[in-house]
């Protein structure tokens, strides 16, 4: 009993001191560590605080200099311990999951175009070739392999693409328009990047003389994007004056697929990376006739990859659609190559179509699948088929009565378009719901 008396007294004499010594440290961090230390608490409340979507954004916004600086340094790096570094790349790696991009999409307002105009699925190319369905404006780019799919390679220390549209027009975008695009940039090292133009021009106009322009700032652990653009009523179609930005607080350099989506209705310019809505600007000018992809950089041995670009005109509601026609034909819902699971970005379409049918419990519909010509028409049978039955199910999923739709698959047989051009199998590959 003693000798546990003994130790407990040791141990409250060890703790006092041990107080009186913490004390005495802590008194001598000075003014300065102690501020430090408040801003990192004030950085991780504001971490825990922050709105995040399905994990999409997952950090916070860095400090602007000036809203009306056009460099590319608007945005400073945010400045992190290495604790918050450290976590800040874990994060910045991690992959959405198929079900959460699924509900990101759902809840998207991204309407695609209902009247493709050029599409690219790189079917047929050639590793090491000039991409077919595009023109070179400068630099470099080649067809190369990812993960065992076809993609354009665009060149890490230059390379200016443009799509390949006939007759060589510099005037097919129009009012109401659509760009999509899937892109691919690794920059595990943190060590730079380049910066990435979408750039849009009026009919008539040289490249670089933009009416909208869409970069991409890719260095460092948090990334923006930035539309500068023309503003309605302005004079000009290639001098901008105006510029909304998504802030520095996205992860897009991580190596991972990400979908990219522009939308321009009348005068409404919006931006979505992944389903979420990153710019929203109310008052652009329109005129765009058309664009170009740029990728310069002083880092060549990093390449920039592109797949799956479709260009579309048009956005009719889908109710507009079914009462004109009796149906209502979508190509917002699409499938990985060759088979039936429905890509995560085809759920803002249809969720858009669960609505219609929640708003108008009568409604039926004939969910049917169209292939083109490419393949056998066996083949195109089943696929098709299967097509239809998963759209069906995903519908019954979220909450259709299964007696409200039946699955047809039309495989090869009912083109409205011809299969001898690209753009006509484009507008021969989509969905029907025909109205029972």
């Amino acid at each position: 009993m003693k000798r546990l008396m003994f130790l407990l007294s040791m141990l409250l004499v060890l703790g006092a001191t041990t107080e009186v010594n913490a004390q005495s440290w802590l008194k001598k961090l000075g003014k300065k560590v102690e501020n430090a230390a408040k801003g990192a608490v004030e950085r991780n409340a504001e971490r825990k605080t922050e709105n995040i979507v399905d994990d999409v954004f997952d950090g916070k916004y860095t400090k602007k200099k000036s809203s009306s600086s056009n460099s590319d340094d608007d945005y400073e790096e945010a400045e992190y311990t290495e604790e918050e570094t450290s976590s800040s790349s874990k994060s910045s790696n991690k992959k959405q999951t198929p079900k959460s991009l699924e509900a990101t999409y759902a809840k998207s307002d991204f309407v695609p175009g209902d009247e493709i105009i050029f599409e690219d699925n790189l079917y047929g190319e050639q590793l090491g070739e000039f991409p077919s369905r595009w023109d070179l404006e400068r630099g470099v780019a080649e067809i190369a392999k990812v993960n065992g799919e076809t993609v354009i390679a665009m060149a890490g220390n230059d390379s200016w693409i443009k799509p390949l549209m006939a007759d060589y027009s510099t005037n097919y975008l129009g009012d109401v328009f659509t760009v999509e695009y899937d892109m691919l940039y690794d920059d595990s090292k943190k060590d730079g990047a380049p910066s990435i133009e979408i750039d849009f021009m009026a009919p008539g106009q040289r490249r670089d003389n933009e009416i909208y322009t869409l970069t991409y700032y890719l260095g460092y652990d948090k990334q923006s994007v930035r539309m500068s653009y023309v503003k309605n009523g302005s004079t000009s179609v290639n001098s901008t004056d105006g510029e909304a930005s998504s802030g520095s607080q996205l992860v897009l350099n991580d190596g991972q697929w990400h979908h990219y989506a522009i939308s321009f209705n009348k005068r409404a310019l919006k931006v979505y990376i992944d389903g979420v809505r990153v710019i929203n600007i109310p008052n652009a000018k329109a005129g765009a006739g058309w664009i170009t992809f740029f990728n310069g950089s002083n880092k060549p041995e990093y390449n920039t990859y592109l797949k799956n670009v479709r260009i579309a005109k048009g956005a009719v509601p889908l109710y507009d659609r079914m009462m004109t026609d009796g149906k209502i034909i979508t190509y917002g819902i699409t499938f990985d190559v060759g088979k039936s699971t429905i890509k995560p970005e085809s759920m803002g379409e249809i969720n858009r179509i669960v609505q219609l049918m929640n708003e108008n419990p009568e409604l039926k519909f004939s969910v049917e699948g169209h292939t083109d010509n490419t393949g056998s028409a066996a083949s195109n049978q089943k696929l098709s088929e299967q097509r239809s039955e998963a759209i069906v199910a995903k519908l019954v999923e979220m909450g259709i009565e299964e007696s409200r739709l039946t699955a047809v698959g039309k495989g090869q047989n009912s083109p409205i378009a011809d299969n001898n051009t690209d753009e006509g199998r484009a507008k021969n590959r989509r969905v029907e719901f025909v109205k029972q």
